[in-house]
């Protein structure tokens, strides 16, 4: 088909289907004639008209077929409206007739009424079977959707090794009734919107109503209804799209895939954003220290969890600073450096053609290239690559006088401490800092390192998160929070929630996890 063709036939399509009426007609015919025009008469719309026995009234229903449970159409709906018509009189009314319909012969819990095209056409390809009446210009939408869904598994991106080991699944339904398993609060509210002009892709907004900070979700809904595009396939796109400052390299909402971290978040007086189609949802506000915290703290002991946190923090340290300092010692401050590791150093780099930040920055893309390269393959296959390729590389480049083996020691160190960080998206921002600051050592040395440094914390003072201050409690200050930030106290001491948040309730038994 030439271009001309295409825009030719877009034209003939669109202008049937803006001669199709807004709303439902009373006829049979004409509402069956305007569905097959307004879908194109695809191959797997099915439907199927009949007589209600003992009567001349004409019905249809219309589904999808792969979309919709065939057998329970047949079962509680066509052959209800059956047998219960041969067994007693119908009203001849045909107002009567539908709610007769609606209310006794249709065995099914979810069934709503549809009066526009716009409804019809949603409500089909969602699943739903669309029931007409000859005479009623009002259609039923009849909850029977049928699709496969994944089984709960473990999470992979968030593992634990003492927790519940149940996870999100692409399937929005499911994600609710996981919520609602950790939370049995009849406050726990849900409010749904739908995104996507053409999509129409079901998001839900999760609250606990008494807990959360009324302005907190009014600029939530604020933005959600500011989404203006065809598809969201994945609730990045929404992250995305609600995010304060999209130039920043730091994540402004928490995903998660795990239902005790979202829940322990409501708890604490966030918003929880699920989407229909995929298993992270999006925690809303975030902060810095949320990108450090893990459920599994709050799970083992408060001195194990202190110690695994404080462990986080230093780690998130020398994944930033780490190759930086290599290089501006070596490059320039050499008389830092203790004297024997000096001279270790430079042993080792006699012979290596490459100055310091080259060194680094050849090492630093190798190690990110293997990364990406284990997280594309297969399981098995990407463990093997990112731990022999790493060694086997790093052994060579060694060997061949590339680079020195300090410089191998320093890359692993940095990967092991960037792998130690509990936030994917977070961790990926520290690796692009990274790059920042081998560049402002190799500039100015230590002084290009602590100008980045104080650059990095300005930022982070100004960047905000839904309204709330991404570096709470640190800045501004609130003593209350400290005692779950950096470590993290006994169980029975958190006894309030997170101050920056505002809450309306703010004395709270166990947090965690958020």
């Amino acid at each position: 088909m030439d271009i001309k063709s295409f825009f030719k036939r877009n034209k003939k399509q669109a202008k049937r289907q803006e001669n199709i009426p807004a709303v439902l007609s009373k006829k049979l015919p004409h509402n069956l004639s305007n569905l097959r025009r307004l879908l194109e008469d695809p191959e797997d719309l099915v439907v199927r008209e009949f007589t209600i026995y003992g009567t001349s009234r004409q019905c249809a229903i219309a589904y999808m077929d792969g979309l919709t449970n065939e057998k329970l159409v047949q079962d509680n709906v066509i052959k209800n409206i059956q047998l219960l018509a041969n067994k007693g009189s119908l009203p001849d009314e045909t107002n009567a007739l539908m709610e007769m319909i609606h209310r006794e012969m249709m065995s099914v819990t979810g069934i709503e009424k549809v009066s526009t095209w716009d409804d019809v056409s949603n409500s089909l390809l969602y699943g739903h079977a669309i029931f007409y009446l000859d005479g009623f210009s009002t259609a039923l939408a009849i909850d029977a959707q049928l699709w496969e869904i994944r089984s709960i598994e473990e999470p992979d991106s968030e593992t634990v090794i003492r927790g519940p080991r149940d996870s999100f699944i692409e399937d929005l339904h499911t994600n609710l009734a996981r919520l609602r398993r950790y939370i049995r609060d009849p406050n726990l509210r849900y409010k749904t919107y739908q995104i996507g002009r053409r999509s129409k892709k079901n998001l839900v907004v999760a609250y606990v109503d008494g807990i959360v900070h009324p302005d907190l979700f009014k600029e939530i809904n604020r933005r959600l209804e500011s989404i203006d595009m065809d598809d969201a396939p994945e609730s990045g796109f929404v992250e995305q799209w609600i995010e304060d400052s999209f130039l920043s390299l730091f994540p402004q909402v928490i995903n998660t895939e795990r239902p005790d971290k979202a829940s322990a978040a409501l708890m604490e007086g966030k918003v929880v954003l699920i989407l229909d189609g995929t298993p992270f949802v999006l925690i809303a506000p975030a902060t810095l220290g949320n990108a450090l915290q893990s459920p599994e703290d709050y799970y083992e002991r408060w001195t194990i969890g202190s110690l695994i946190r404080v462990l986080r923090y230093i780690a998130a340290f020398i994944a930033v600073f780490l190759p930086a300092l290599y290089v501006a010692l070596v490059s320039f401050h050499q008389g830092m450096i203790p004297s024997k590791l000096a001279f270790s150093i430079a042993a080792t780099r006699e012979g290596v053609p490459f100055p310091a930040f080259i060194e680094a920055l050849l090492m630093v893309s190798t190690m990110e290239m293997l990364r990406e390269a284990g997280a594309r393959l297969p399981t098995t296959i990407g463990q093997t690559i990112g731990i022999v390729g790493g060694i086997v590389i790093g052994e060579a480049a060694v060997q061949a006088g590339i680079v020195s083996p300090i410089m191998v020691v320093v890359v692993a160190l940095n990967a092991i401490a960037s792998f130690s960080i509990p936030s994917y998206s977070f961790s990926i921002a520290l690796r692009i800092l990274v790059y920042i600051m081998m560049f402002a050592a190799a500039l100015f040395g230590i002084y290009g390192i602590i100008l980045c440094y104080i650059m990095i914390n300005i930022h982070v003072v100004n960047l905000t998160s839904i309204g709330v201050a991404y570096s709470s409690p640190f800045a501004p200050m609130f003593f209350q929070d400290f005692n779950d930030l950096i470590l993290r106290v006994p169980i029975p001491l958190i006894n309030r929630r997170p101050k920056y948040m505002q809450t309306e309730d703010e004395k709270s038994a166990d947090q965690g996890g958020a």
